[in-house]
């Protein structure tokens, strides 16, 4: 890749932006005020805005590997923190995508040196849900159901933690689980039940 093209399309970019509306970046200079935290793969080609139809500003974008939703990563906790406490997003996407490396990756019984500790978290959902995943004899239908599951269960995380909890009584977030099929282009919603989760999940990690 010759990076002085990533240069000269910014350029072009710029232009398009201005020949749109003179006072584009002047606008976006002000501040963002995004409605939507979208959490999804690091993976090159999933790219958030683009497969949504939006443009700058208008959603805020946490990726990694995976599209995982960890407590121990600081990272990510942090980012929801941001979203739904300063920035007050209404809604929160996690997004994984069919053909996932990190997910195949835990499929299998490999050593991967320092990805060990964050797919673990992927292989505990197949721990989770193994005795769905065990009954798929086709190993694509059972890697695409693996992806579903994956992104259920980082919902379930979002939910647990108390930035959640406390915009969902009090200006009425959501969280929404999402696929992206590479291979259609199309985002598929897997109509996660926020309320339902929220109620079987309360009493353990039920905060104030």
């Amino acid at each position: 890749m010759n990076l002085d093209k990533v240069f000269d399309n910014n350029e072009q970019w710029i232009k398009d932006r201005l020949s749109q509306d003179s006072e584009y970046f002047e606008k976006l200079g002000k501040g963002q005020n995004p409605e939507l935290l979208f959490i999804g793969c690091s993976d090159s080609r999933v790219t958030s805005e683009e497969l949504m139809g939006l443009g700058p500003g208008e959603v805020f974008v946490h990726r990694n590997i995976a599209n995982m939703v960890t407590g121990t990563d600081l990272n990510v906790m942090s980012v929801v923190e941001y979203a739904v406490v300063h920035l007050k997003v209404n809604h929160i996407v996690v997004c994984g995508h069919y053909a996932c490396g990190g997910v195949k990756a835990a499929m299998q019984s490999a050593d991967l040196g320092i990805l060990n500790p964050w797919l673990r978290n992927i292989r505990d959902v197949y721990r989770i849900h193994k005795k769905e995943l065990n009954a798929i004899q086709d190993e694509d239908v059972k890697y695409n159901r693996l992806v579903e599951l994956n992104v259920q269960e980082q919902c379930v995380n979002l939910i647990k933690t108390a930035a959640v909890q406390k915009a969902s009584r009090q200006r009425g977030l959501k969280v929404h689980g999402w696929v992206f099929d590479v291979h259609t282009g199309k985002l598929i919603d897997l109509k996660i039940d926020f309320e339902n989760i929220l109620k079987s999940i309360r009493e353990i990690y039920h905060l104030d």
